[in-house]
């Protein structure tokens, strides 16, 4: 490699990592304080209505504040989470909340709260079957997180049939 070049992909790296930073640093975070931003919220509430599904209320004041009450949980949840774990839960939420984020790594074109829950279904599913390991935890992480904050409150327990611990 001639000494021209070199300098050339040095400059031309060091002006993408610029911009690169430079737009992580634009994104807006999806929590806030332990809360979830608007684009936070949005994400967790096309996920969990594409995730629990069938085991949501199906009138719609029900179903809203079962999902409002999911949020809630899932905000817990992640509250719970130890402080490292919370930053990688942080960091996933604002680059899939963010539109280059949830392109490239969900291949969801359409934002969070306009997507329908088909295109929501089949972006969860292409990141389940990826090759790439890093969707496959993104999945994971999403689908997790939902499941594991629905299923702690024993009022979702008889959605599934499950009655509940024996006494003892």
């Amino acid at each position: 490699m001639k000494r021209r070049t070199l300098l050339t992909v040095g400059i031309a790296t060091g002006a993408l990592l610029t911009v690169t930073g430079a737009t992580l640093a634009l994104l807006k975070p999806g929590r806030k304080e332990a809360r979830f931003t608007p684009s936070g919220r949005a994400l967790f509430m096309a996920v969990a209505q594409t995730v629990l599904g069938p085991l949501l209320p199906l009138e719609s004041a029900a179903r809203s504040a079962a999902i409002d009450a999911h949020l809630t949980r899932v905000e817990a949840t992640i509250a719970g989470l130890p402080p490292h774990m919370q930053a990688e839960v942080d960091e996933l939420i604002t680059i899939i909340g963010s539109s280059p984020g949830r392109v490239a790594l969900v291949g969801l074109s359409t934002d969070w709260a306009s997507a329908t829950a088909t295109q929501v279904t089949e972006a969860l599913q292409s990141m389940q079957r990826s090759t790439l390991s890093v969707r496959q935890q993104a999945y994971h992480a999403l689908r997790d997180i939902t499941n594991g904050s629905y299923f702690a409150d024993p009022s979702t327990w008889s959605a599934i049939g499950y009655p509940g611990a024996r006494p003892v």
